[in-house]
């Protein structure tokens, strides 16, 4: 490595962050456009084009969001035993784009499917357990990058559906789906141009020491491996609730949200722009609140604000709910799914880039990108729910709907509840064994 490259990677960039940070955002800006791309045509492909009934419709849904949380976890293992992150990060890309591309025939759709998943299965864990190499164990900067990483996430989100979704709606499904395609490419080739800002280690295998070991130091193994259990189970209730907003919502905006305006019929796709676009306006807004109350101790531990992100999901339900049950069988107005994204993404800021820092900062030494896959389980598992709840929504009515909805939020935000005393304990233990405060209340 050249001192001029070791030089650039100190040097700070967006929000005071290392160079580094950049690289892995654009990265995994791209990927999330071609994730979503697809994913906002799915529903609606399968549906109008392929003719397959909502439920099964839900099923496949359910089943692929899933699969392309559950093979993270075995790539996750190979990236840190075998191929390193930064390879597992090029090869998963490079799978994802071919799948990308398979989704514009028809008759691939499984296979397609299947393909994206497996490429997936390298790349989502590889890139973001590369953060953590960028900083010193006391790092400050340390927590907030995760919510400026997940400001990436979301620009992708947000630009998916605008590209994808309106080529998809309007142009042909082929379109749409090829766009996606070459947005995968896009970020591959960013990442590959800019690894000479990554940490050494990030493109190195680093050999892990014995598992006991570092379990010892890292939270005392046995109740640190509870206490991502249990967040895990409380995530998975979550987004049985959260996925829905590609599935049911989805569908609701296009039977139950009155579009017009006096300029145009908005696109049902469109709308699935709001909630991305907003986690990049909210973020900045939400880490200077958390900065000012850090800087009075008053910030609130990760799982604190896990508990407050349920719950703000779940009145975002709850609105949902009124607002179906009082416009009965007429259509709503557009701006009340407005004001449901507003909330709802209020809620998601809180708890899901809260949740990944937390499995990456208590991963033992050698064994990143394997925990960070562990929270992908978690989505992995949400997903299955999120599919098999969604089968209930051509059986009930859309405000009884919604209201379970909120119920299973609530629900997790009591989980959540349960598990703080002993995160905080856990949490306590790893700043004291690293020599420095926990993380999150040095952050953010």
């Amino acid at each position: 490595m050249s001192d001029l490259a070791s030089v650039a990677r100190s040097e700070s960039s967006w929000f005071g962050q290392p160079r580094g940070l950049t690289i892995l955002f654009l990265t995994e800006m791209w990927e999330i456009f071609s994730y979503y791309g697809m994913r906002a045509l799915l529903v609606y492909y399968m549906t109008r084009q392929l003719m397959i009934g909502q439920e099964k419709a839900s099923l496949i849904y359910g089943g692929y969001t899933a699969s392309a949380y559950f093979t993270p976890i075995f790539g996750g293992m190979i990236a840190d035993r075998w191929l390193g992150k930064s390879r597992a990060v090029i090869l998963g890309g490079a799978v994802m784009a071919l799948g990308q591309f398979l989704m514009a025939f028809p008759a691939l759709l499984y296979w397609a499917l299947a393909t994206i998943a497996l490429g997936n299965g390298l790349f989502l864990p590889s890139l973001p357990s590369q953060i953590n190499d960028l900083y010193g164990p006391n790092d400050p900067r340390r927590g907030r990058a995760y919510n400026i990483y997940y400001v990436g996430i979301n620009l992708g989100g947000f630009l998916a559906p605008l590209v994808c979704g309106t080529l998809g709606e309007f142009y042909g499904w082929h379109w749409g789906f090829t766009a996606a395609g070459v947005g995968m490419l896009l970020g591959l080739l960013i990442y590959i141009a800019g690894r000479p800002y990554l940490p050494e280690r990030s493109r190195t295998l680093v050999k892990a020491p014995e598992l006991v070991a570092p379990l010892r130091t890292r939270g005392a193994g046995r109740p640190l491996l509870l206490v991502l259990f249990g967040i895990g189970v409380s995530v998975t209730v979550f987004r049985g609730a959260y996925e829905q907003i590609g599935n049911t919502v989805a569908l609701w905006t296009e039977a139950g949200i009155d579009r017009h305006t006096s300029l145009m019929t908005i696109p049902m796709t469109w709308f699935q722009s709001l909630n991305p676009l907003l986690v990049f306006l909210m973020t900045p807004l939400l880490l200077a609140r958390w900065r000012r109350r850090a800087e009075r101790g008053l910030e609130p531990s990760a799982v604190r604000k896990m508990v407050s992100g349920a719950l703000i999901v779940a009145l975002a339900y709850a609105l949902l709910a009124g607002v179906s049950a009082l416009a009965g069988s007429n259509r709503a107005s557009w701006v009340w799914l407005i004001l449901f994204f507003v909330v709802f993404t209020l809620g998601e800021l809180h708890i899901l880039p809260t949740g990944l820092g937390l499995f990456a900062r208590l991963a033992p030494v050698g064994f990143a990108a394997t925990t960070v896959a562990a929270w992908f389980l978690a989505i992995f598992t949400g997903s299955l729910t999120a599919g098999l709840v969604g089968t209930l929504w051509s059986r009930m009515r859309p405000f009884e709907f919604f209201g379970l909805l909120a119920l299973l939020a609530l629900t997790a935000a009591a989980l959540l509840r349960a598990m703080e005393g002993a995160t905080d304990r856990i949490e306590a233990e790893h700043a004291a064994g690293a020599g420095g405060t926990t993380p999150d209340h040095a952050s953010h």
